[in-house]
């Protein structure tokens, strides 16, 4: 049998991911570019990803896109929501998970999987940033300091500086206090982090949580968030250096079922 390529993009608010498969099971290459819908993120993380992989579109039999600007590509055969994409990509990667919390650039979604993978339920905040990757951006501004740093900051707290407000604005406002009072910036950092994991909290409780949990997304790589929300959750969180690519790794599987409809 000739090698079958399928592709998954995952066009998010804040970043593109894309993800190439062979026979619906080996990821060959993928990538990630930290632009979002509505830019030129998508067609440099296809270049990248296919020029890593040594294929050119053509190889490519069936293109599904997903994410917040999935509407966007004008080259995937079909569309599919992130819901159904992360559910499916989430199990590709971590096997038997039945609640999946992804934070989002501009929204949460906790999902709810049966024993065989599939999406049961969902429960979603895209009313309000806060708890949200936007969230975390607009803290890192006021603190001045990188969203890769958190994490680290974290770690050097020797207590967590409680910031209760919900509202991004008036959180914004709280930390700014904070700095005036010349509070530790990693203390004020654990303390936006628990602030975030209470509110995925939560909603995750919201119906009930089904052990084990996974997190997809890009804010797995902050550990400080990891470790709130899994303090929070009283439970162990998987992540995975695959994490931020649940949602492009479901789509390429989408695709490659695509393929075989066809």
């Amino acid at each position: 049998m000739s090698e079958i390529y399928t592709m998954g993009i995952d066009i998010g608010s804040t970043s593109s991911k894309c993800v190439i498969l062979k026979n619906g099971k080996d990821i060959v290459s993928k990538g990630v570019v930290n632009l979002g819908a509505g830019t030129k993120g998508v067609d440099r993380v296809i270049d990248e990803v296919i020029k890593k992989a040594n294929l050119t579109l053509k190889d490519i039999e069936v293109i599904v896109s997903t994410g917040y600007g999935r509407n966007s590509y004008d080259d995937a055969k079909k569309t599919m929501s992130e819901l159904s994409c992360h559910a499916k990509g989430g199990s590709y990667i971590f096997g038997d998970v039945r609640t999946i919390i992804d934070i989002g650039g501009q929204d949460i979604k906790v999902l709810k999987l049966n024993n065989k993978g599939q999406l049961m339920n969902f429960l979603m905040n895209d009313k309000c940033a806060a708890g949200t990757g936007r969230f975390l951006e607009v803290m890192c501004g006021v603190l001045d300091v990188e969203l890769g740093d958190l994490g680290k900051l974290d770690e050097q707290a020797t207590e967590k500086t409680p910031i209760s407000s919900t509202c991004t604005v008036f959180a914004e406002s709280e930390v700014i206090s904070c700095m005036a009072k010349k509070i530790p910036i990693p203390n004020i950092v654990k303390g936006i982090h628990y602030s975030v994991a209470s509110r995925v909290a939560g909603l995750a409780k919201r119906g009930g949580l089904t052990q084990p949990v996974a997190m997809t997304g890009g804010v797995t790589k902050n550990s400080g968030i990891v470790r709130a929300l899994s303090g929070e959750l009283e439970t162990e969180i998987m992540i995975s250096e695959d994490s931020q690519m649940a949602g492009a790794i479901g789509a390429a599987l989408y695709a490659y079922e695509e393929y075989l409809k066809s």
